[in-house]
């Protein structure tokens, strides 16, 4: 494993990064080389199927549903990677939302997204994800506890649902909620934006700015969103550990094993 972060220029896999050195509360980091996140990678070239190889992940935590992989293909295969698809959200769940992004016009844009509806439907649906797939979560954090890491996890462009994920399993060996918000904002940076494409994504032509400040929201990584999440979390169980423990059923002796494959020390 690294000993420090691994960040590559990866041709077709956009907002991957290595979360090793994060900080917890009680004076410890994560290590660097146990967890990654990213984009999909059914772009992958023959260069960054090369580059992960070196990772020598062990699992691939794929959080895109049907709908995602029908739209931007499978991931590539990576010998010897065990790949788990946990989809977080349904794919008949905003099909006609997401239909009126890529291709509505100015009118059913502004009626649908203007005047905070757009950041309002990610707020919802953080806590749609906090309070709907703790199966999928806890699954998740069970399988880092035995030890299946350097793991890898991703989603469309690795912001929302990854992000969440990631998010819940820095929560879980105590990283500082600064560290993990800080984390999760990487991804507005411009080299790891998901590409905005309305219509045919082949077909290359501006888009309206209004439209662009329209869908800003859904494209953007904003702290209101994981502080929903939050929220969210201390809403249903009280605070983080009852979420752990009762939300996802992680008992002590989980967490510290947790925590002895993802921590330094």
């Amino acid at each position: 494993m690294t000993s420090e972060a691994v960040e590559p220029a990866l041709a077709g896999v956009r907002n991957f990064r290595d979360v090793g050195g994060l900080p917890t509360v009680d004076g410890r980091r994560l290590r660097h080389g146990v967890l990654y996140r990213s984009g999909h990678l059914a772009h992958a070239t023959d260069e960054d199927a090369a580059f992960l190889h070196r990772l020598g992940l062990h699992t691939i935590f794929d959080f895109r549903n049907a709908a995602d992989q029908a739209l931007e293909g499978p991931d590539i295969d990576l010998p010897g990677v065990r790949n788990m698809n946990l989809p977080l959200t349904d794919p008949a769940e905003g099909a006609e939302f997401w239909q009126l992004v890529r291709d509505g016009d100015l009118p059913e844009l502004r009626a649908a997204l203007a005047e905070g509806q757009a950041a309002d439907r990610m707020r919802e649906n953080y806590r749609s994800i906090i309070v709907g797939r703790t199966a999928e979560h806890s699954r998740v954090l069970h399988v880092l506890a035995e030890g299946d890491v350097p793991a890898l996890m991703h989603c469309a462009a690795g912001k929302d649902r990854a992000g969440l994920s990631v998010a819940v399993t820095l929560l879980a060996v105590g990283v500082e909620r600064d560290a993990i918000e800080s984390d999760y904002l990487l991804s507005n940076d411009p080299h790891r934006r998901y590409k905005m494409h309305r219509g045919d994504p082949s077909e290359e032509s501006a888009i309206d700015p209004e439209i662009v400040e329209l869908l800003a929201p859904l494209f953007d990584a904003r702290a209101s969103y994981l502080h929903e999440a939050y929220a969210t979390i201390d809403e249903t169980w009280g605070g983080v550990e009852s979420y752990l423990r009762e939300g996802l059923g992680l008992a002590p002796t989980t967490r510290e094993r947790l925590r002895a494959h993802l921590l330094e020390g």
